[in-house]
């Protein structure tokens, strides 16, 4: 990297468990974190802090014990109770959460900018960035934005079928027209967008973004050690004994691809096969899905008790209409789960090596998938063999390609 460049990393929240911090200060270019949250577990104040809030408790990372991290947690707990209060709308508090993360971001740095150098990078993930990198333009220093999705060609997808099923989510609102406004000035100012799939910057590029500036850097992904010791089998053939197990797993909502996947269960209603659905839902289920003795609705669990859908399925699937990535992908892949998925997110998937693409999100394609998997079983086993093979996804390779986007910043 650049000899004299240190990076501020703003984080609101915990995405990719801190993965570009991380990666910075193991190549020692982390100069600090700024985040909205920090738990110290060598912290009385934090540890009593986390009790106020269950949610906290994970708002820490041992690879950064020894970093420079500054957060803002009494200020967050007290503003996500003043939104409770005054029960203010999902988009609004959003909205208003982002802002306020960048208030407090920018009087600490206009406080303590006596300690950064002119050769400063400062990183921030969208819709949380604007403010702060017309600060970082008037310091002179670098700008690098996270894009966390596929910008406003995902939300027209998204849309789109919106329309086709108003009745499977009638409480959706598209984001209000200045949030995509100020979305336009963050990237303007930055002078790298990173992004997570190709499919990100495709449709960025779309959009009239600049390609040279856009860098493809996937998510980072750490199996937990279990995943190791695990090992999946198949039964030579499905029955109403020992169904086919479909596992859907993540926020229950039309951008999933939610609506074609419960019209194939209908056409798939006679044959064993179950549906495991695990997450918080968005959508009004219809009520003889609901009651369906082969489809399980679990709900929202802790992140700590995945594991256990994971080693129950046969195969993962994952027909989201649009996604940055889909880090659920790597999690089912680190358990040996074949998946089915779309085209619409990170590359995970190569089509009958590991999983299935779909080549659309529709109900027929997911019908045809789903009938492969359950007739060959066999096909399954090798499925899962290569599914447990993940490349290219470590936190070394985070780092290398951190410093190529940074030697770009300064050639």
């Amino acid at each position: 990297m650049h000899s004299l460049s240190s990076w501020i990393c703003c984080q609101l929240g915990a995405r990719e468990h801190y993965a570009i911090p991380r990666a910075l200060h193991r190549s020692n270019h982390l100069q600090q974190l700024i985040t909205d949250a920090w738990i110290s577990p060598y912290s009385l104040s934090d540890r009593l802090l986390a009790n106020v809030s269950s949610r906290l408790k994970e708002r820490f990372h041992t690879d950064l014990v020894t970093a420079a991290v500054q957060a803002f947690t009494p200020s967050l707990l007290l503003f996500e109770a003043t939104q409770k209060l005054c029960k203010t709308r999902d988009w609004d508090r959003m909205i208003q959460r982002n802002h306020w993360f960048q208030q407090q971001t920018l009087t600490y740095l206009k406080a303590n900018i006596h300690h950064f150098s002119p050769s400063t990078i400062l990183f921030s993930y969208s819709y949380t960035a604007l403010s702060l990198f017309q600060f970082a333009k008037q310091q002179g220093w670098k700008t690098v934005l996270g894009q966390i999705d596929p910008g406003p060609l995902e939300e027209q997808r998204v849309t789109r079928e919106q329309q086709r099923y108003p009745e499977l989510e009638p409480n959706w609102h598209p984001v209000p027209l200045h949030y995509w406004q100020t979305w336009q000035q963050e990237c303007d100012l930055a002078d790298q967008i990173i992004v997570n799939s190709q499919w990100s910057k495709q449709l960025l590029t779309q959009t009239n973004l600049k390609p040279h500036k856009i860098q493809v850097v996937p998510l980072v992904y750490e199996p937990p050690k279990p995943t190791q010791e695990f090992c999946r089998t198949y039964p030579t053939q499905f029955s109403r004994d020992r169904p086919l197990r479909v596992l859907f797993l993540g926020i229950i909502t039309l951008r999933k691809g939610i609506a074609p996947l419960l019209a194939a269960i209908e056409q798939l209603k006679d044959m064993p096969i179950e549906f495991w659905f695990v997450g918080s839902s968005q959508i009004t289920t219809p009520p003889h899905l609901r009651r369906h003795p082969r489809v399980h609705w679990i709900g929202a669990i802790p992140r700590s008790e995945t594991y256990r859908y994971y080693q129950l399925a046969d195969v993962f699937i994952f027909p989201t209409i649009s996604d940055g990535f889909g880090l659920t992908q790597l999690e089912a892949q680190a358990w040996q789960l074949p998946l089915i998925t779309s085209r619409f997110c990170g590359e995970v998937i190569e089509n009958q090596r590991n999983g299935l693409v779909l080549p659309e999100v529709t109900e027929e394609a997911i019908v045809d998938a789903l009938k492969t998997c359950l007739n060959h079983p066999e096909q399954l086993k090798s499925w899962s063999i290569q599914s447990g093979k993940l490349k290219g996804f470590e936190l070394a390779q985070l780092s290398q390609r951190l410093q190529i986007c940074q030697s770009a910043l300064f050639t």
